[in-house]
């Protein structure tokens, strides 16, 4: 498995991902504006596509929480990044593609030797999604509002 740089050539197939109704679950109020954003590269952001044999399978965001244009984070501290995950088609949950494309996506952030946590911030009622980020390392840190959406943040520290 691999991530790559996500483009514009990957409209179609965001789109489609993005309208599945286990993506719409895990973040119902998201709107990504794909049009937009897959022709912007803002240094506080990554979009990946993560590739098993040369097959898109799912999606990855990397940011920086502190640059962050929209402030979505509010305050939080330099040296964090923050990921946002998905797997494209239902027929590949639970085959252990999210645990390698989050392993990826770890390993992507702390290859930034001043990288001192990642954040993530799952519904609050995803608690699949709870147990897996446990499984990962990761530990909460508090129940918060993110858009008058609640949720859990968890964080992984090196």
């Amino acid at each position: 498995m691999k991530l790559r740089l996500a483009s514009i050539q990957d409209l179609k197939l965001l789109k489609y991902w993005d309208a599945k109704q286990h993506v719409v679950d895990s973040d119902p109020e998201d709107d990504w504006n794909w049009e937009i954003e897959l022709n912007r590269n803002p240094v506080w952001r990554e979009q990946l596509v993560a590739e098993k044999d040369h097959q898109p399978i799912g999606f990855v965001q990397i940011i920086d929480p502190f640059l962050e244009e929209t402030r979505y984070w509010g305050e939080v501290a330099r040296n964090k990044r923050a990921i946002d995950i998905w797997i494209g088609e239902e027929n590949d949950l639970g085959k252990g593609y999210g645990t390698k494309m989050m392993k990826l996506a770890i390993e992507r952030c702390f290859a930034d030797p001043t990288v001192t946590g990642i954040l993530i911030d799952p519904l609050k009622s995803n608690v699949r999604a709870h147990k897996f980020y446990l499984k990962l390392g990761f530990e909460f840190i508090e129940e918060r509002e993110f858009d008058e959406v609640p949720c859990f943040v968890y964080e992984l520290k090196r």
